[in-house]
């Protein structure tokens, strides 16, 4: 039974809290961003723009993605698909943001979209875990973030130092860690026949997606069809 969800807040030792309880998850992040930065010496690009890019964009699926289209020779068309590209890859963060309105939403507009530049996958999914279990301390979600922030940013700079010398990641596994910390950060958050409906569809329909089109279509595919299915799913019956 959850228990009741008291008013918002927002303080340094909710902050500090989740900063603490993110540490589990910092060794797969620390990963993730050693591989984007791998990526993106492969690709040309300088350590400061590799961190560059995780400090302002601080969004790892869509750097990682924008890294397939990465050139020197920029094109106006080519500058449109790959922002079409990356913002449908983002537009979960809609949705994300959204479930946080009811909690976020009770704090003054400052705070709370000042807060929400700190979004990304993890300290979403640890923050919304943490309310519904009673809290109610906003800083918990800004802590997290926080901490995931800095570590992306470092863990960027690591993998592009080493990265630049490999001269194959994905003969190394590199190519295995995104898919692999995005599981170990979804598993904590199983509630029972909800979830094994939607991301049981989600999985399926992207992988049949990938064989069926080219590009990164399949993520969006199955993005949408896994929320269909989640939402036509009652936990009562």
């Amino acid at each position: 039974m959850p228990a009741a969800k008291a008013p918002a807040t927002l303080t340094l030792t909710g902050a500090i809290q989740g900063a603490r309880e993110t540490i589990p998850f910092m060794p797969g992040l620390a990963a993730f961003g050693m591989a984007f930065g791998a990526a993106a010496a492969q690709k040309g690009m300088t350590l400061a723009e590799a961190c560059l890019s995780s400090g302002l964009v601080f969004a790892g699926l869509a750097q990682m993605v924008a890294l397939e289209g990465w050139t020197r020779n920029w094109t106006f068309s080519a500058l449109i698909a790959l922002g079409l590209l990356t913002f449908t890859i983002n537009l979960r963060h809609v949705l994300m943001a959204a479930a946080m309105r009811p909690w976020l939403g009770q704090l003054p507009a400052w705070q709370s979209y000042a807060s929400l530049l700190l979004l990304a996958d993890n300290n979403w999914a640890a923050a919304m875990r943490y309310r519904t279990e009673g809290g109610s301390d906003v800083g918990y979600f800004v802590g997290a973030g926080f901490i995931t922030w800095v570590l992306w940013v470092v863990s960027t700079a690591a993998g592009h130092i080493v990265g630049g010398g490999v001269p194959d990641p994905k003969a190394i596994g590199i190519d295995l860690v995104v898919p692999a910390f995005f599981v170990a950060m979804l598993l904590p958050n199983w509630r029972g026949r909800r979830e094994a409906v939607g991301w049981g569809t989600a999985a399926v329909t992207s992988l049949a997606a990938s064989y069926l089109l080219p590009g990164w279509w399949f993520i969006a595919i199955g993005a949408v069809a896994g929320a269909f299915a989640g939402g036509f799913t009652d936990d009562e019956r």
